[in-house]
């Protein structure tokens, strides 16, 4: 019990210098706004481990984060493997294709009503089925390797990317519109120099999103089919073995892979989108 009165007071006393900081007079430096977030995970797992290991926690039910760490550099080569496999091959490549075909549709669905009416509600309905509906289908019809992945990543990508797209393209006033007829501009310029850099904010939200959609569906479509290697398939066999530090490690990378991912998409973002209201400081 003694590690646990231990982990309470680290708890309070990281809880008041994360007060102090965010709450003071230097709050919005640069920083502070790291040192906050950085205090507040390390706090967590030090309270992490100090808990599971005064409460002597089985491993197959919780491990320690130092278990975690240990079990991660002592199978680096695994990791790396099952990244490449998952992310490189199957969550990047789908994420590549699908965000890339769903911005060609939203052009041809901004120049057609028809395609608008009836493609869009298709669409929020596919969007809604369940991945585990649909993986298993399209393991089947594209085989167990990552081309199966990549398939289910498109699906899950496409719609979300599409309807942002097209929002955005349509965010445009009829004034401006107007202003770019009477200057004699063609559809393509008008495009180019008004609706698509209009669009743009909407369009990295549909990026953004489709960051965290693009790993969650190659994940998860490596749980109904996969080669010896991946992160869906290393979770699903070490749950199996209870290698419950194994598991751990892999939402580790997960974890990482996906927040690099997004900051990369944010940053982009950032400096493309510098005019935009939500990027100014």
């Amino acid at each position: 019990m003694m590690l646990v009165l231990v982990a309470l007071l680290v708890w309070g006393a990281a809880w008041w210098l994360n007060t102090r900081l965010a709450e003071g007079p230097q709050a919005e430096t640069r920083s502070v706004q790291l040192a906050v977030p950085l205090i507040f995970g390390a706090t967590i797992l030090i309270v992490w481990e100090l808990v599971v290991r005064g409460l002597e926690v089985p491993l197959v039910i919780l491990p320690a984060p130092s278990l975690i760490a240990a079990r991660f550099a002592g199978s680096l080569p695994i990791l790396w493997a099952d990244f490449v496999q998952t992310f490189v091959k199957g969550a990047l490549s789908g994420y590549l294709i699908g965000c890339g075909a769903a911005f060609l549709m939203a052009v041809a669905v901004d120049r057609s009503e028809f395609l608008r009416l009836g493609l869009l509600p298709v669409g929020n309905f596919v969007a809604a089925l369940p991945i585990v509906g649909t993986a298993p289908i399209l393991v089947m019809w594209f085989g167990f390797d990552w081309q199966s992945k990549a398939a289910v990543v498109v699906v899950m990508v496409f719609f979300p990317m599409l309807v942002n797209t097209v929002a955005g393209l349509r965010e445009t006033t009829s004034m401006q519109r107007d202003l770019m007829e009477t200057y004699a501009a063609s559809y393509w310029q008008s495009f180019f120099k008004l609706r698509l850099p209009a669009a743009m904010p909407f369009i990295f939200n549909g990026l953004k999103i489709s960051t965290t959609l693009a790993l969650i569906g190659a994940i998860v479509a490596e749980f109904f089919g996969s080669p010896t290697l991946g992160m869906g398939f290393r979770i699903s066999t070490s749950v199996g073995q209870l290698a419950l530090d194994m598991v751990w490690a892999e939402i580790v990378v997960a974890a990482l892979a996906g927040t690099l991912f997004y900051g990369l998409v944010a940053l982009i973002e950032h400096h493309v989108t510098f005019w935009h209201p939500s990027q100014r400081r």
